[in-house]
């Protein structure tokens, strides 16, 4: 699933341990989706993620997403995580197209390979 917007907040940064002594880390952003009735959605990145994608506030992203939902003490808790990022979108706008050469020529000399 992809959820495109801007990122309008970062929370701060939380670490701990797990059960079994793995270390773990998690950052958390809020990302506003465009529209005429924009959401707000708090999206988490875990672990070495955090620094790979490097989201900065004010950033236009779209990001690949899976939704969680786990149960704990008869409540439920759901989860945005985000696995991938794309900033295509994002300031520089779309990307150029090359000029293709057409394959119609007044010579003889076909340009074809067969």
């Amino acid at each position: 699933m992809d959820l495109s917007g801007k990122v309008i907040n970062q929370l701060p940064e939380v670490s701990g341990s797990s059960k079994s002594g793995n270390s773990w880390r998690k950052q958390e952003y809020i990302i506003e989706t465009g529209g005429q009735y924009p959401k707000k959605v708090c999206v988490s990145i875990w672990g070495d993620k955090i620094d790979q994608f490097a989201l900065k506030v004010g950033e236009q992203v779209t990001l690949g997403i899976d939704v969680e939902s786990r149960e704990y003490n008869g409540r439920w808790y759901t989860e945005v995580k985000a696995y991938k990022v794309d900033r295509s979108q994002g300031g520089a706008g779309a990307p150029v197209m090359p000029e293709v050469d057409t394959f119609y020529s007044e010579s003889e000399e076909d340009k074809l390979p067969f």
